[in-house]
């Protein structure tokens, strides 16, 4: 299922090239706030210049919502359009900015207490540096299905953070592997400066993984006593695999050659 999961993500980002480098060229726009702006207003004021980085982690989050509509509609084999991302935008902001403003309180609740932790040199501040650590490892395995819950199986707020913490704790393995192929496309995007497969080559492979995963609950739903851990995948994923077809690198490239 992974296997199919990479090959998924890569061709639907590739067959909708153009809409995912302009999304990405947005993102980059709304990068540069975080990054150059605090240092733009820290000479007029040190807070000014904290208070246009929140603003900026911020924007990125929400910008992250129109991302995440943009790659549900290429994931399920629909042409984006620009409504596509507004509407996404502006119908996830409740998520998008809940979210952001947790993941800030987190490294806040970080910079403080890994400083405290640290000075008491002791088993009691080494077992709480232990203890934050995995919590923190969980949570931020967990948040990676935030937004694209909000797309798919919730609207509300505590819904959609109650179910994207089941989905990483009952798929723990499929959860770390999803961790790190974000890390292999954000690791790529890096080097392309974010251009390609950037934001929306995440957004695509996070919205792939989800849908792909819920014919896994689907199919439990519908037989009740079947084993959770023999999961009939290749039967589940029938269609998609015909879907997104036998490609080849020079069908890639040269597609009126196939």
């Amino acid at each position: 299922m992974f296997g199919f999961l990479i090959k998924k993500a890569f061709f639907d980002t590739w067959d909708n090239f153009i809409p995912a480098i302009l999304v990405n060229l947005g993102f980059i726009a709304v990068l540069a706030i975080p990054m150059l702006l605090p240092q733009a207003l820290a000479g007029v004021s040190p807070i000014f210049g904290v208070i246009a980085f929140a603003l900026g982690v911020l924007a990125l989050f929400i910008y992250a919502g129109g991302a995440m509509g943009v790659a549900k509609t290429i994931v399920n084999y629909q042409a984006p359009e620009w409504q596509t991302f507004t509407g996404a935008l502006v119908a996830y902001l409740p998520v998008t900015i809940t979210l952001g403003v947790l993941v800030a309180l987190h490294a806040a609740l970080l910079l403080v207490a890994v400083p405290v932790y640290s000075a008491m040199d002791n088993v009691a501040g080494l077992v709480a540096i232990a203890v934050l650590f995995w919590l923190s490892v969980i949570w931020w395995l967990s948040i990676q299905y935030v937004i694209p819950v909000r797309t798919r199986l919730a609207d509300q707020i505590v819904p959609v953070f109650k179910k994207a913490f089941i989905l990483s704790l009952d798929n723990t393995v499929f959860t770390a592997a999803l961790a790190a192929g974000a890390l292999v496309i954000t690791g790529i995007s890096f080097f392309t400066a974010f251009l390609i497969p950037g934001i929306t080559g995440l957004a695509v492979w996070y919205q792939a993984a989800l849908k792909l995963r819920i014919y896994k609950y689907d199919y439990l739903e519908e037989n009740p006593g079947a084993s959770r851990k023999r999961v009939p995948w290749d039967a589940l994923l029938y269609e998609e695999r015909d879907r997104v077809g036998k490609r080849t690198l020079r069908g890639m490239i040269f597609p009126w050659k196939e």
